[in-house]
């Protein structure tokens, strides 16, 4: 016999509805998927599939349904408390009407809102995932070595796992996850935001090494990084890491500038990066582009690259230094120093050959058309051979591709 419930399922479904501001979030989740099987590429092992279900059958009036299925969802997370917040206004509803969604009493109101921003968060990911030909724009080439890269979304509160295959980006898997309290664009040490930027993981710091604070392990990234300290960042100790043993997950917004997952995300993201060094790239909103849109703009890139390599060795002092803006630095060089440096070094050759190899091309998040590139530059002349791993930085001005910082990698 099925449980009287007050109000009913509808009633409940505005309740949070209006409490959590998902008007246009819940109801189509809860009526009917927004997407087909066939549009979306994902497979998640998250709680989101689940959340899904049991909004879906509140709007449907369904509330013990929904309730089975949150016991469903806390039999495989027992720790989620946003799941034990929906259980007890489930439950709650058979008695009395419900006037908000965490209808606790005397339950700390900050506590409940990041509950309900989580919810939020974790249901629009869910709903609004990218479509089966778009990837991120940042990811421009890999080298063939490079077997994986990591793109996180702080707005979306969402990290998205993608494997190169034959120089493709190709998803593999996301993750809810939690970043800055004080949100993204980190300037200094201890504002509590997460750097906005392409980075690289250092390495793997097992929980042994750790407290049970960083939870399964920690994935260091090199924050700050050159660009962030041409332009003044500071700071240190940005990870990927789990949680707490008895705390499944975190607000959105909970960290002091660290990327958490829970820990068997954690763990299964690490399973696969091994702790190698793999490119992270942290932007406030991820781009992403259609397949011809990603190739046209990885090959006019390639383009200015490779006429880059083609100057050099032709000698020419002139059309090499186009290549570079009037606002570069290197090494403590300005434009000017470094200009006068290449036109003596340049004289002395009579034949210049550059290689460049395992070339690796990341567009950095943002309005300012900045790219990342590091290779491994084998370079040889009558003089000279060295080889060497460099890294650049290229940005737009006047709408062409100029060099601005130049370093070894």
């Amino acid at each position: 016999m099925k449980s009287a419930w007050l109000p009913s399922g509808r009633v409940l479904a505005r309740v949070l509805r209006n409490a959590v501001c998902l008007s246009s979030l819940l109801v189509p989740l809860a009526i009917g998927s927004g997407q087909s099987g066939d549009a979306v590429r994902y497979s998640d092992s998250g709680p989101e599939p689940m959340l899904e279900q049991v909004f879906r059958q509140i709007g449907r009036n369904r509330l013990d349904l929904a309730l089975d299925q949150v016991d469903a969802l806390l039999h495989i997370w027992p720790n989620f408390r946003l799941a034990h917040l929906i259980r007890g206004d489930l439950l709650q509803a058979r008695s009395s009407a419900l006037t908000t969604f965490g209808n606790v009493p005397n339950a700390p109101a900050e506590r409940l809102a990041d509950l309900r921003d989580e919810a939020i968060v974790r249901i629009r990911a869910y709903r609004d995932k990218p479509p089966l030909d778009r990837v991120p724009r940042y990811l421009l080439q890999l080298p063939a070595d490079q077997r994986y890269a990591v793109v996180v979304d702080t707005r979306r509160s969402r990290l998205y796992l993608y494997e190169n295959v034959d120089g493709q980006p190709r998803f593999v898997a996301d993750y809810y996850v939690s970043h800055g309290r004080l949100g993204s664009e980190k300037m200094r040490e201890g504002d509590k935001k997460t750097p906005l930027g392409v980075y690289q993981v250092t390495g793997f710091l097992p929980p042994e090494r750790l407290t049970d604070f960083y939870g399964a392990g920690a994935l260091p990234i090199n924050y700050p990084n050159a660009w962030d300290r041409k332009q003044g960042r500071n700071g240190h100790g940005i990870w990927l890491h789990g949680t707490p043993p008895d705390t499944f997950s975190r607000p959105p917004r909970a960290s002091d500038g660290c990327v958490v997952l829970a820990n068997t995300d954690f763990q299964a993201l690490n399973s696969r990066l091994h702790g190698a060094s793999v490119p992270v790239v942290i932007s406030d909103s991820v781009e992403w582009l259609s397949l011809d849109d990603w190739q046209a703009e990885r090959s006019e890139f390639s383009r200015e690259l490779e006429q880059w390599r083609r100057d050099w060795e032709s000698r020419d002092v002139d059309r090499y230094l186009s290549h570079y803006s009037p606002h570069f630095t290197a090494d403590g060089k300005d434009f000017a120093l470094f200009s006068q440096q290449k036109r003596a070094v340049n004289a002395s050759k009579k034949w210049i050959k550059v290689d460049v190899r395992n070339l690796s091309t990341l567009r950095n998040p943002g309005a300012d058309p900045l790219v990342v590139v590091t290779f491994e530059q084998d370079y040889r002349s009558d003089t000279l051979s060295n080889v060497m791993r460099k890294q650049q930085y290229w940005r737009k001005e006047a709408g062409r591709w100029r060099i601005v910082f130049e370093g070894a990698a």
